[in-house]
């Protein structure tokens, strides 16, 4: 808007529509800065050691936003120029001046905004290791229960606050390192819980004060990451060495050496030696690794011998193409950039090649956890031999499984996924030796139900990691092959371009911060219905009814169009929205079917009812499906498409929120299948376990593990009462 005036034409003659248009624009900065002012104020009210800065900056800000509003007051005067009321058109500078001052104090607020939210996580990460320290130090299971459950309730609020963190960060980097601290904190709430539990009740065991001290001391380090990551800035002032993968170095170098197409004289030979040097030393992470095959090692070794000789003759033509630029000459050097660039390529698949492959291999020969489960089962026999023995294969598996990590870091593409392989790499690192301590604790008091369920707790972390390494891999093989963005995991969401042909014409976008502003109450409400749905789903004692089935897939795809919203998720442009929203429509058609079934088996007098309400979710749903397939042409339009299959999809949870309860009292009027409802669970964290497990893996990292947080607090709570 600021820019729409700045930017008019003087024009000598101006109409009366241009005249209202500029007092509509001044009078929409004056309203629009008045109620950002609002906002800053009452931050201000609340943070007093920056109430001063921010007031300051409020009263500028306000001070500008009136001041256009004055200049733009042109509607009413037939000839502004001659009038003694000063305008944007007897003073364009006054507008311009107003502007700067504007955008000044707007820019000052947000900064101090941005402060305060990164105080509020430093003071709740300083609460977090108070209440921590706390619990190191406790020595009776009541008190520990009451700690715990105060620690529970600051990690869920930790959660939120670097979860929204996260979602703000723009460098993918960070946002990756991040979500890797934020992951180790989740898993390790859990895993703190058993480990004191155990240590409490067997307090002279020293394998089980290891377990819990790894924990602890884990715990520690991702919260302090999480603060240099907010704060960026790095302990005593050290600089983040950010190691190089192959994939990177190959890029860069095939970067310079293409550059010599522009300019001959830009970089010396010694730096592309240089350079080709570093990256066929990181290969040797793979011809000398003892699980890269024999055939791979061969290869490598192959094409590294090829590309030094490639840059020889590539150096050699490119020094005469210096002292003499000829034609045949410049052609020989493209010749030579050609196949120094094809080798390295050659190169980055071989890599690239072998580390999948043992990937694939490794995570395929340990699908079973036969290692885990047997250390179970001879921890709680108590054979302290048994256990060593298979201690000695799980830090074998280990030595396997971070060499695999080392090894995809190298290909996996991009810095965020390089960051999970080094999350994945140290996950293994830790895991490992606190399963074995957990083995050892169960083996010598093998009746303990808390050492065998500690186990159980460290056992599903690596279990966990495995199969966050399988979705790893696979993301790290759609970068290589260029599929990058079009996810494989959309829920039931079929891949761009494939199912319709006019899609190739679109170019898929996302929402901009004013345009997910502008829809966040419709995708809290959406948010909302998704609760509410699951809430009616759970009450159900024959989960594979095919009416709890759909009503639960329709509520997971419309969780994920509410993330959407956030800019959060698996969708991440309007085209996946759209295709989401028409599988969304076609799973509420499936789910009207089965209404009808349902029809056929209730009392005439149900039956009316059954029918209208299945009618108008078939009604809904073709709608939906027809708005997610108009065309939409420019960024206003699409948002309005957007928009309108939000609403339409909140309309169809709303209806599918009557449906779910209505269908669940005709089936048991009726005495129809196996029942209906069952009954209540005894405690609050059972519907909240079962909550969680209804919902899809996306659904379930929304934010940090807020709900598995609130589950151990709950539990606790229950624990305290009795």
């Amino acid at each position: 808007q600021i820019t729409t005036l700045i930017n008019h034409k003087d024009k000598p003659k101006r109409s009366d529509k241009t005249l209202q248009a500029i007092q509509r624009v001044g009078q929409a900065v004056n309203l629009a800065v008045g109620r950002f002012v609002t906002v800053g104020e009452a931050i201000a009210n609340e943070n007093h050691e920056l109430k001063e800065e921010m007031s300051v900056a409020c009263i500028e800000a306000r001070r500008a936003g009136e001041t256009i509003a004055q200049l733009t007051d042109v509607a009413s005067l037939d000839h502004p120029e001659s009038d003694s009321h000063i305008t944007i058109f007897t003073d364009k500078t006054g507008v311009v001046k107003a502007a700067r001052l504007l955008l000044s104090s707007v820019t000052k607020v947000l900064v101090l905004a941005d402060r305060i939210v990164i105080k509020q996580i430093i003071t709740s990460r300083n609460k977090v290791l108070a209440t921590m320290e706390q619990l190191e130090k406790v020595s009776s299971f009541q008190e520990f229960v009451q700690i715990f459950s105060q620690f529970g309730n600051e990690m869920v609020e930790f959660a939120h606050l670097t979860g929204d963190r996260q979602n703000d960060l723009k460098d993918e980097k960070k946002k990756a390192r991040m979500a890797a601290s934020r992951a180790v904190l989740e898993k390790c709430t859990m895993m703190l819980l058993t480990a004191s539990k155990t240590c409490l009740r067997h307090p002279d065991c020293e394998s089980a004060r290891i377990n819990k001290d790894g924990v602890f001391h884990r715990m520690r380090l991702a919260l302090e990451q999480v603060i240099e990551i907010v704060t960026d800035s790095r302990p005593n002032g050290e600089n983040e060495m950010a190691p190089i993968s192959i994939y990177s170095g190959i890029k860069e170098f095939k970067n310079k050496v293409e550059g010599l197409r522009e300019n001959l004289y830009f970089l010396s030979k010694e730096n592309l030696s240089t350079m080709l040097e570093v990256i066929l030393e990181h290969t040797e992470d793979f011809t000398d690794s003892a699980y890269t095959s024999h055939e791979h090692r061969e290869h490598i070794l192959e094409l590294s011998k090829q590309a030094k000789m490639e840059l020889e003759q590539l150096v050699s033509v490119w020094m005469q193409a210096q002292n003499q630029k000829t034609k045949d000459l410049m052609e020989d050097l493209e010749v030579a950039i050609l196949k120094t660039c094809q080798c390295m390529n050659e190169l980055k698949r071989e890599v690239h090649s072998a580390a999948t492959t043992l990937a694939a291999d490794l995570l395929k020969y340990h699908t079973d956890h036969m290692v885990l489960k047997a250390l179970k089962i001879t921890g709680v026999e108590g054979n302290l031999e048994a256990v060593a023995e298979y201690t000695c294969k799980l830090s074998e598996q280990k030595e396997q499984l971070v060499e695999m990590c080392r090894l995809l870091r190298h290909v996996s593409g991009t810095e965020p996924l390089e960051i999970t392989c080094i999350h994945a790499e140290d996950t293994f690192q830790v895991t490992g030796p606190q399963i074995i301590s957990a083995a050892e604790t169960l083996a010598l008091h093998p009746s303990s139900k808390i050492a065998k369920e500690n186990l159980e707790v460290f056992c599903e972390a690596w279990e966990s990691q495995l199969s966050d390494m399988s979705l790893l891999l696979r993301e790290i093989n759609d970068v290589f092959e260029g599929r990058r963005g079009e996810k494989r995991v959309y829920l039931s969401l079929p891949r761009p371009g494939k199912h319709n042909a006019n899609l190739k014409a679109l170019k898929p976008v996302k929402l901009d911060t004013e345009e997910q502003a502008k829809i966040a109450k419709l995708g809290l409400e959406l948010h909302l219905l998704t609760s509410d749905v699951d809430s009616e789903t759970e009450k159900w004692e024959d989960q594979e009814n095919e009416i709890v089935q759909h009503g639960q897939g329709m509520s997971s795809m419309a969780y994920s169009m509410y993330l959407f919203t956030r800019g959060e998720g698996l969708l991440k442009t309007t085209q996946d929205l759209f295709h989401q929203a028409e599988i969304f429509a076609t799973e509420g058609t499936k789910l009207a079917s089965a209404l009808h079934a349902l029809s056929d088996q209730v009392h005439d007098d149900d039956k009316p009812l059954l029918l209208l309400e299945a009618e108008k979710l078939i009604s809904m749903c073709k709608q939906l499906q027809i708005t997610a397939k108009a065309s939409a042409q420019g960024k206003s339009a699409t948002f309005t498409k957007v928009d309108a299959c939000i609403l339409k999809t909140r309309n169809v949870m709303t209806l599918l929120c009557q449906l779910l309860p209505l269908c669940c009292k005709l089936l048991r009027k009726n005495k129809v299948g196996n029942g209906c409802l069952k009954p209540a669970p005894p405690w609050k964290e059972d519907r909240i376990r079962a909550g969680i497990n209804a919902r899809t893996p996306e659904r379930r990292v929304d934010t940090l593990g807020i709900k598995t947080l609130e589950n151990h607090v709950t539990n606790m709570t229950f624990l305290e009462s009795k």
